[in-house]
């Protein structure tokens, strides 16, 4: 069934939430749900860091713990929180809730709200000030459903060389959800934005000290006015058809299609119209990329102040493997199913092709469901090694508006828009 969008009944999304006459503080999502939670994954050995030269494993490597709600996931840092999620989560489409990554900017993040206090205010440059409770925001406005990717920023960091600072994810600062909400475009409509406005600021729940000295105790984000992706941006709150984990931003957050996580804020409670530019430390000087192709720059040219920067907005294209994930020995002569996904920023993935031999050839994937423009793409090829060796398998991916993965590196100060080809070792041998 084509998920591009879906629309619930306010009655079905009300008994879904659990809603009447109580003030929930997400405390009935509290331990992540054991009918949901794939295999967890092996004990391994853990390495402290990987470098100088860039990490060789899929994942990053930290220390596997359990937050509320979660299952086992992989600890970057613990102030502020980010989790990634292991390898083995991305063998379907959608990403299970608790086993999705988390990612906050701040040490102050909320742990509970009362939903009986809070509300989602539209304030600022517009003709009528509005707040809206939690069953508001679902019984006033007709409910829409939109498959998207949130994908991290620094996702893939730990691949860059000459390493850069920011937390060394892997791949796995990213995931899929079907999400449930109302949308923003309505919001602002109802609110009516005045002449003269020329951006929306979105500022959530958490706090803190942020870098010092740069006024960035708060987490603000903006998008223009003007920006087509608004008619697109969802309020979201269902997940997967269940309440946000509070640390993926219970009770609402903005889904923002085809751009990095940055501009999908968690615990959403004010949505902001301003008539003058948006100037904030994670506007001006944090999340801004290389005004060059592919964001690409060099540490020499950074040096030498040569780099003029824009703001981090879309995610290229990009595919992986996910099995098999080359931790186990394969037999030669033995017909192995490759699976895995892949998505774009920018329009949906409408080819997949695997090389076995370098990239000198391809041959073309089989492509799962279609879930809409902005979806993981599910994929499998079939693949037989003839002869006991070891392979370097590389997948690449091309959307619908002709984006191909290049198979380049990139840099940039930041860690941002890696999306290079993607190789897994596999060792295939003799038959025992």
């Amino acid at each position: 069934m084509r998920a591009t969008e879906r629309c619930l009944s306010r009655r079905g999304l009300l008994k879904i939430l659990g809603m009447a006459g109580s003030g929930i503080a997400a405390s009935r999502w509290l331990a992540p749900d054991p009918t949901m939670a794939q295999q967890l994954p092996p004990e391994k050995t853990i390495e402290p860091f990987t470098g100088p030269g860039a990490n060789p494993h899929w994942n990053s490597v930290g220390p596997y713990i359990t937050e509320p709600q979660k299952v086992p996931l992989i600890l970057l840092t613990d102030r502020p929180v980010q989790l990634e999620t292991p390898r083995h989560y991305f063998r379907t489409a959608f990403t299970p809730n608790e086993a999705f990554y988390v990612r906050w900017h701040l040490e102050g993040i909320p742990n509970a709200v009362d939903l009986k206090e809070w509300k989602l205010q539209i304030e600022g440059n517009v003709n009528k000030p509005l707040a809206f409770s939690l069953p508001e925001l679902i019984q006033k406005f007709k409910p829409i459903s939109l498959a998207a990717v949130n994908q991290c920023s620094g996702n893939s960091r730990s691949r860059l060389l000459p390493r850069v600072p920011g937390g060394q994810w892997g791949n796995g600062s990213m995931g899929n959800a079907m999400w449930t909400g109302v949308r923003l475009r309505e919001l602002l409509d109802l609110a009516g934005v005045k002449s003269g406005s020329l951006q929306v600021q979105f500022q959530g729940l958490e706090t803190g000290q942020g870098p010092a000295g740069l006024g960035s105790n708060l987490f603000l984000k903006s998008l223009d006015l003007k920006n087509p992706v608004l008619d697109e941006c969802v309020v979201a709150y269902l997940m997967n058809g269940e309440p946000l984990p509070m640390l993926n931003g219970f009770p609402v957050r903005l889904v923002v299609p085809g751009y990095f996580a940055t501009y999908w804020t968690k615990c959403l409670t004010w949505i902001r119209v301003l008539n003058m530019p948006d100037e904030n430390f994670w506007m001006k000087t944090g999340y801004r990329v290389p005004d060059t192709p592919r964001g690409n720059t060099t540490p020499e040219d950074l040096k030498a102040g040569k780099v003029k920067t824009i703001p981090l907005e879309r995610f290229p294209v990009r595919s992986f493997l996910i099995s098999p994930d080359g931790s186990s020995k394969i037999p030669a002569g033995m017909n192995v199913t490759l699976r895995g996904i892949a998505f774009s920023g920018f329009a949906a993935v409408n080819r997949v092709e695997v090389s076995d031999d370098g990239g000198k050839n391809w041959m073309a994937a089989k492509l799962g469901e279609n879930h809409g423009a902005y979806s993981f793409r599910t994929w499998e090829a079939s693949w037989i090694a003839k002869s006991p060796g070891r392979y370097s398998l590389a997948v690449r991916a091309t959307d619908e508006k002709s984006n191909t993965q290049p198979d380049e590196p990139v840099w940039n100060p930041g860690g941002y828009l890696w999306n290079r080809i993607e190789r897994q070792e596999i060792v295939v041998g003799n038959a025992s």
